[in-house]
């Protein structure tokens, strides 16, 4: 088999940023492009909300609307983005996924639209009740993913 294509998902953390190592270690070793996909889930704004006691409208938003939101993150994403690409890409084609979606489907969606071949995601090795309530992004991403998914766990 040979790899082409990699997909990277990351975020902020540093599992992500271990799991960027990972990732272009095997890009530069194969010479392969690199995919990085940001993933940001999107926010729900709550309808403006009257407090029950006065009557007074509630201001939910925090003086943000949507759009400048929207904006925000994908700057945030941009620079989140930048930073991985300066400190780990050197030679290598890479091009950038910002993509609001469920993390999960939005990398996969990220791995098609870019022809990845492998798949790099980082773990935060949640367990009990804390992966009950909010999922394994990994573990999704691992069952519906069509191409090889390498999930680099985090080790302190």
């Amino acid at each position: 088999m040979k790899i082409k294509k990699i997909l990277i998902g990351i975020d902020d953390s540093t599992y992500a940023r271990n799991a960027a190592v990972y990732g272009f270690d095997i890009a530069h070793s194969y010479n392969a492009a690199v995919g990085l996909a940001h993933i940001i889930e999107p926010i729900a704004f709550q309808p403006e909300a009257t407090d029950g006691f006065t009557g007074i409208q509630m201001n939910t938003t925090l003086g943000i609307d949507q759009t400048e939101l929207i904006d925000i993150q994908a700057k945030q994403s941009a620079a989140v983005i930048e930073g991985i690409k300066k400190e780990y890409a050197g030679q290598l084609e890479v091009t950038s996924f910002t993509e609001f979606d469920i993390t999960a489907d939005g990398i996969i969606n990220c791995a098609k639209q870019f022809g990845a071949d492998l798949i790099v995601i980082g773990t935060h090795r949640r367990s009990g009740l804390d992966r009950f309530l909010l999922g394994s992004i990994a573990e999704n991403i691992v069952r519906h993913s069509v191409i090889p998914v390498l999930v680099v766990p985090f080790i302190e």
